[in-house]
């Protein structure tokens, strides 16, 4: 959504940029190589990755097949995607839309299977798995049953499936066949109902857990992998719902109490309030494996995830949790992104002594939080050219590449910092920002900006990242509004 530009406050003459700014192509941009590379994957990925729903022949609607095997003619169903599969790859069609031609009418293919498959208990949620049982794509099997069941919700794949709405909002607007802004309130509304804890104020496990007790563990657990804090400010924006502020405090709250005292910054795969009134990682076994107090396969994301509200909102909290994690990963693996083992004690004790995909991508979201870029460079060549992997490995990379070579969308502010030239995220557009893109696209390395300003500052829109041309509009506008006093 583009707000109202606010001008002015010129300290230095057009001449003077003009004589400073260094003429650079595209070719040369070192972002223009990282979005190649994500190009190339994203091809990859979606041949891979994105089936159509065989099954149904009244309309046309895909999913992300998370599973290798296929149903066998054996009377036994087999898993196929899960929600966070599906959130997954609505925000990644949805970024990807000024390359990908198709793109709309996969995402608006993803959207009609969403909606085919809600949950039983927030009916605007996503039931968090299906099954392939030979003639259709059924909810709630349990143990290779034929039959559908009961089914419920996981609150990571709602809350991304939820962002990319509001994603498609801003590419697509909603005044066609799907208005995805009122479906995405629609989501983000039942989210708080269902799947918010509204005492400590934290995203709880999934919409079953509405029907716990207060006093059950169930009720007082949190997933470290849903700590998703960037959208939780944009969700408050666009519901006018306060409580999402809550939400976000209240999950720095949890971050900082885990990592204050560690030297690791590792956070386990869930979380506990203990009778004391204090978070800790939960015991082996509390709901999935034994190495739930660990971090293990689903807190392997919170780099990724936490690290993107220092990219968006620049908050200190996840910047000091980028920082601690981020040296801590340098140190155990001499800066060699292929030492990364699949699992850690949270002293930092690895359990594991083989490396996964999963847990390498997040680490290129913190290592762009910092100021290590041969740390950058080393796991974007790593992941880069980490080869065939599986759909978990495989789209978390998809995801950290789109987000580590500026394509992440923000599509609601609660400010005025998404103003389309505003490289510098000050709500303003000056000459500052020419002198901002002057700097980058001569020197990206050692002059960053946030995630929001690159993309406030592409406003040549080539798809190709920032280059002398955008300075070039950016200088031609002002120009324009200084002729005007």
């Amino acid at each position: 959504m583009k707000k109202t530009k606010k001008i002015l406050s010129v300290a230095l003459s057009l001449t003077a940029i003009a004589q400073i700014f260094p003429v650079v192509t595209a070719e040369e941009n070192s972002n223009y190589n990282y979005y190649n590379d994500t190009l190339k994957f994203y091809d990859e990925w979606k041949d891979k990755y994105i089936y159509q729903d065989k099954y149904v022949t009244d309309e046309i609607q895909y999913y992300v097949n998370y599973n290798e095997d296929s149903y066998q003619n054996d009377n036994i169903s087999v898993p196929v995607t899960v929600s966070e599969a599906h959130g997954y790859g609505m925000l990644i069609t949805a970024c990807m839309s000024d390359y990908d031609e198709k793109a709309h009418d996969i995402f608006d293919g993803m959207y009609r299977y969403f909606k085919a498959h809600p949950s039983d208990i927030g009916k605007n949620l996503m039931s968090w798995q299906q099954c392939d049982n030979g003639s259709a794509l059924i909810d709630g099997a349990e143990e290779g049953s034929m039959t559908g069941g009961s089914c419920d919700s996981a609150s990571d794949g709602d809350i991304d499936i939820a962002y990319a709405l509001l994603i498609a909002d801003n590419v697509w607007g909603s005044d066609g066949d799907i208005d995805y802004k009122a479906e995405a309130t629609a989501v983000i509304n039942d989210i708080m109902t269902y799947e918010v804890n509204k005492k400590d104020w934290f995203i709880q496990l999934g919409d079953w857990v509405y029907y716990c007790d207060e006093t059950e563990n169930y009720y007082n657990a949190t997933r470290a992998s849903d700590f998703i804090i960037q959208y939780f400010p944009v969700f408050a924006e666009v519901t006018g719902d306060e409580r999402w502020n809550n939400v976000y405090n209240g999950t720095y709250k949890i971050i900082n109490e885990l990592t204050e005292n560690s030297e690791t910054g590792l956070l386990p795969d869930f979380i506990i309030k203990n009778s004391n009134g204090k978070f800790e990682p939960s015991p082996a076994n509390f709901l999935e494996d034994v190495t739930d107090g660990m971090y293990a396969y689903n807190s392997c994301r919170t780099p990724w995830r936490i690290g993107m509200d220092v990219l968006i909102n620049d908050n200190k909290d996840a910047k000091v949790f980028a920082d601690k994690i981020n040296n801590f990963i340098i140190n155990q693996t001499g800066g060699d992104p292929y030492n990364i083992m699949a699992g850690y004690k949270l002293n930092g004790t690895a359990y594991e002594d083989y490396n996964d995909l999963c847990f390498v991508a997040p680490f290129l979201i913190t290592a762009k939080c910092g100021d290590n870029k041969e740390w950058e460079n080393n796991l974007w060549e790593c992941i880069r050219d980490y080869g065939d992997d599986v759909y978990y490995g495989d789209t978390i990379k998809m995801l950290c590449m789109i987000s580590y070579c500026d394509k992440w969308i923000v599509p609601y502010k609660n400010d005025i910092s998404n103003l389309q030239g505003d490289a510098n995220v000050d709500g303003l557009i000056d000459v500052a920002d020419v002198v901002a893109v002057a700097s980058y696209v001569g020197d990206a390395e050692n002059n960053k900006l946030k995630t929001q300003g690159i993309l406030n500052a592409d406003v040549h829109n080539t798809g190709n990242g920032i280059t002398s041309d955008d300075a070039l509009m950016i200088q031609q506008y002002l120009a324009k509004i200084i002729t005007k006093f």
